[in-house]
């Protein structure tokens, strides 16, 4: 990543400035894209392509707008941890969020929802853990939008470092409780020490949020986890990867360290489907318009049913791994529209 004052200095100012040019050149942009829509495949594909960049484009330099206007008062950064900015920041989250999914269930026919665990229930007042699965940058500002709008959660995330590239997230997560992690370029003690820091002191509307695969699902990046596996030795964990057919196996570490820093916390596994295919600009191209409703799971486990050894914690979560797995075979996402397919005459 590039030092932060230069993503401060140069990528915040340049996203702000690109957003007022597309606003001044929208008609522009709007009828280029109209014109280009019969000649390209699918219905408007190009006018949402172009709609939802350009919205998102101008949603981040709004955010950047107003951290930079909590930045000034907070006395130029001076109490910006404070609990009141804290609380101020999570707010500006949860409203950012709700007005990019009401885009995004606009633009998309995108729709959200939640089976089996009542939202109501799913986070009883306690610190809670969230184990989710990985499927995209999609998942995690949906996931991040359920804990704060739905749960009136506060998160703690541990995410890639890469998301720094996005200059309002940048911004955002490194004012509140997060870690941004290098995978590779660090020891895992130094991970797990650091998950483990983050998850200390949880309160009972705080929600700590990891992603044990470490990335998004990829047939190649799963064979590499299981020959990981297998080179480790770990061969009876080698073979439950194998068998799982939607997830990579999990990294127990941070998970664990989170656990043993929280051991008042319950844990919520969390899976969803409709959004695997959302990985690349691409697959987006692909995918709209998208029509489908996005499915999401809660499991909610409490502290007492969380196991007491490490090696003990580890098969849980495989066992957990697995159940999310069938799951997701199970709940892959309808079209919201059906269309007539005349019966085939052999």
């Amino acid at each position: 990543m590039p030092p932060i004052w230069v993503r401060r200095v140069v990528f915040a100012p340049v996203v702000i400035a690109l957003a007022l040019v597309l606003l001044t050149t929208l008609p522009v942009w709007l009828i280029l894209a109209l014109a280009l829509s019969p000649v390209m495949p699918g219905h408007l594909r190009v006018p949402r392509l172009v709609g939802l960049a350009i919205v998102y484009v101008v949603w981040d330099a709004a955010a950047l707008v107003v951290l930079f206007v909590l930045w000034v008062a907070s006395g130029f950064g001076l109490t910006i941890r404070s609990p009141g900015f804290q609380r101020a920041h999570y707010a500006v989250t949860g409203a950012f969020l709700r007005f990019l999914f009401w885009i995004a269930r606009w633009s998309l026919h995108l729709k959200v929802d939640v089976v089996g665990t009542d939202p109501d229930t799913a986070l009883p007042g306690r610190p809670e853990i969230v184990v989710s699965r990985h499927a995209g940058p999609g998942d995690s500002f949906i996931l991040i939008h359920a804990l704060v709008n739905w749960f009136a959660r506060e998160p703690r995330i541990v995410l890639k470092a890469t998301l720094q590239w996005d200059p309002a997230v940048d911004v955002l997560l490194n004012r509140l409780p997060s870690r941004f992690i290098l995978p590779g370029q660090v020891s895992s003690e130094t991970l797990e020490r650091e998950v483990g820091e983050l998850a200390v002191g949880l309160d009972d509307n705080d929600a700590f949020v990891i992603f044990p695969e470490g990335g998004n699902f990829t047939p190649r990046r799963r064979i590499r986890a299981i020959e990981r596996l297998r080179a480790r030795g770990l061969r009876d964990l080698a073979e439950r990867a194998e068998d799982l057919e939607h997830l990579l196996p999990p990294k127990p570490g941070g998970l664990l360290a989170a656990i043993d820093a929280a051991p008042d916390s319950g844990v919520v596994f969390v899976a969803h489907t409709g959004l695997d295919r959302m990985l690349t600009v691409g697959d987006v191209w692909r995918e709209l318009p998208m029509d489908k409703q996005l499915v999401m799971r809660f499991w909610s486990v409490s502290p007492e049913e969380i196991p007491a050894t490490e090696q003990e914690r580890i098969t849980w979560l495989y066992d957990w791994w697995a159940r999310i797995d069938e799951w997701i075979g199970a709940n892959q996402p309808t079209p919201l529209r059906f269309r007539y397919l005349p019966p085939r005459v052999e």
